[in-house]
């Protein structure tokens, strides 16, 4: 069953996917994350090491352009890395990038390598490795105070078939705001046409950072 698949610390038994994302998500990655030039990144060594203990079968893969690992935007590059885990691909795009954060014109080899591997890292956090830190959170979930909201509960009367497509769409729609497609995420999250209790569940599984994304795209 494609929703299922199996954790290699428990050998021959079949896990819902959904479960070893929140894994991830709830994991604390703060002990690995380095400073450099008042810049924080997460060492990709020490992420790429836990993508595999949570799916022996992960892999990465950087896309090609016409023979490059990079796309040419102006004299400036893209990267562009695929991580697979749990059985599923999700891609995130990164600029070639100095220390200020500024993309860099014509690129060394030196420069692009480091962007495909924070590339790399910046697509685990879509499996959920690290994404708190992309949504400006000094914890993940499990480490943050329980706060009470209206929308407490709101994923307790959905079926789990249908949560688990939810929770695909939200990683499809995080994806898509990551990179800097808001309106397109909004334009997918509108032509599901879902009922006013799948989009209040939905809306429970998306970042502070998302949901504003989302709410400023629907005024444009």
């Amino acid at each position: 069953m494609e929703s299922y698949t199996r954790d290699p610390n428990q050998p021959g038994l079949l896990v819902d996917r959904k479960e070893l994302i929140a894994k991830l998500l709830s994991k604390n990655v703060n002990d690995h994350v380095e400073k450099k030039n008042n810049l924080s990144y997460l060492s990709w060594a020490w992420a790429w090491a836990e993508a595999l203990k949570a799916d022996a079968n992960a892999t990465f893969v950087v896309n090609m352009f016409d023979g490059k690992c990079f796309m040419d935007i102006n004299g400036t590059a893209m990267v562009f890395v695929t991580v697979t885990m749990f059985g599923k691909p999700m891609t995130c795009q990164l600029p070639v990038m100095d220390y200020r954060n500024k993309a860099i014109p014509n690129p060394d080899a030196f420069a692009v390598n480091t962007a495909i591997m924070r590339c790399m890292t910046k697509a685990l956090a879509l499996h959920g490795l690290g994404m708190y830190l992309y949504s400006g959170e000094d914890l993940p979930e499990e480490g943050r105070s329980v706060v009470i909201t209206p929308t407490q509960g709101a994923q307790d009367n959905i079926p789990p078939e249908e949560l688990r497509y939810l929770e695909d769409m939200a990683i499809e729609l995080i994806a898509t705001c990551e990179q800097g497609d808001p309106k397109g995420a909004w334009e997918r999250l509108e032509s599901e046409n879902l009922d006013s209790e799948q989009k209040v569940a939905l809306w429970t599984l998306l970042p502070s950072k998302v949901r504003s994304a989302l709410k400023k795209a629907k005024e444009l």
